[in-house]
């Protein structure tokens, strides 16, 4: 049995507060375009580069926008210092939220009236996925739980496929 950490980094049309100075959602659709031109994004640890956990070009994790938000899961390599940490902090739940990085390419703003201007953010260039224990969308979630070895490679190979362009 493989180690499989997954979850939502992001969830379409929650709320959060950004600095005090705004407040953002995310559009459905967001990530479609950067998932389809970008094939290589990295999961790190609190948006460290230099704890990378996996990277969708290896195959060790997979991104996907569905009705919810962006879902991912990652093969955790637990023969890693990072990876072992992953493990720990998302099995013992002390880690249980993500965040991303990118860069806004598109975006929509409302006044807000008497609250906070709204920023909705409608397309980005997203280039790393991370597990945090202070995500700024606090719906954010990130579970570990057991894959069945046999779907794992399965499931690798597939990916690995679709990066090549067989699939």
């Amino acid at each position: 049995m493989a180690d499989v950490v997954s979850g939502y980094a992001a969830r379409f049309g929650d709320e959060t507060i950004i600095a005090g100075a705004f407040r953002e959602r995310l559009q459905p659709g967001a990530f479609s375009r950067s998932l389809r031109e970008n094939p290589d994004v990295v999961m790190l640890l609190d948006h460290d580069t230099g704890r990378v956990l996996g990277r969708t070009s290896a195959g060790t994790l997979t991104l996907r926008e569905d009705r919810i938000g962006l879902w991912f899961s990652l093969d955790v390599d637990a023969s890693t210092p990072e990876g072992q940490t992953a493990l720990g902090t998302v099995r013992r739940q002390d880690v249980k939220g993500c965040s991303f990085g990118f860069i806004v390419r598109a975006e929509e703003w409302d006044d807000g009236g008497d609250r906070l201007p709204l920023r909705t953010i409608t397309d980005v260039d997203l280039f790393e996925v991370t597990l945090t224990a202070f995500p700024a969308y606090p719906t954010t979630s990130a579970s570990l739980r057991a894959a069945n070895a046999a779907r794992r490679v399965a499931e690798r190979a597939e990916r690995m496929q679709r990066i090549r362009g067989i699939r």
